[in-house]
C-alpha cells in the first residue's frame, strides 16, 4: 500500500490559544480532527447526523507528541498520511508543520468504523477505502 497523504492549512486563531499566545494543548487535536474530516470529504465521506448513512468512524487510540509551541496568526499545514489500513480500522499519523517543514506537533490516530445503530465495529466500505488507499 502505498500511503496516501492528505495536507490542510490551518491559521491559529486566538481562540486556539492561551494567555499566552501559544496554542492551547487540546487545540492541537481539533487542528488534526479538521484535517481528518477534510480528508474524508475529500473521497466522498460528509459526516452528518441525519442517519443517512449506516456507518460511521470514531476515535479508537490516539498519541501525540507536542514538539514546538505553534503560535497566534501562524498560518501551518496539517500533513495526514494513512499508515495502517485493516478491515475495520485506519491509522492515520498527523504532522503539523509550517513553510519551513518545522515540526510542531505529530499524532498517532486509530479510527474504527461502527455502525450506527449498535456502536460495533463493521468493515469499512469498499467504495471509501478504496478512495482513501489512492495518493492525495
Amino acid at each position: 500500500m502505498s500511503n496516501p497523504i492528505f495536507s490542510w492549512p490551518i491559521r491559529v486563531y486566538y481562540s486556539d490559544t492561551d494567555a499566552g499566545g501559544v496554542v492551547y494543548h487540546g487545540s492541537y487535536l481539533n487542528f488534526f480532527e479538521h484535517a481528518r474530516t477534510e480528508m474524508l470529504r475529500s473521497v466522498g465521506y460528509q459526516q452528518s447526523h441525519d442517519n443517512s448513512q449506516s456507518w460511521m468512524f470514531v476515535v479508537a487510540d490516539l498519541s501525540i507528541k507536542y514538539r514546538k509551541p505553534a503560535k497566534l496568526n501562524q498560518s501551518l499545514v496539517v500533513v495526514t498520511e494513512i499508515t495502517q489500513a485493516r478491515g475495520v480500522s485506519l491509522e492515520f499519523t498527523q504532522t503539523l508543520i509550517d513553510d519551513a517543514n518545522t515540526e510542531y506537533c505529530q499524532t498517532v490516530v486509530t479510527v474504527v468504523c461502527v455502525d450506527c445503530q449498535h456502536f460495533r465495529p463493521c468493515r469499512i466500505p469498499q467504495p471509501i477505502r478504496k478512495e482513501l488507499m489512492r495518493a492525495r
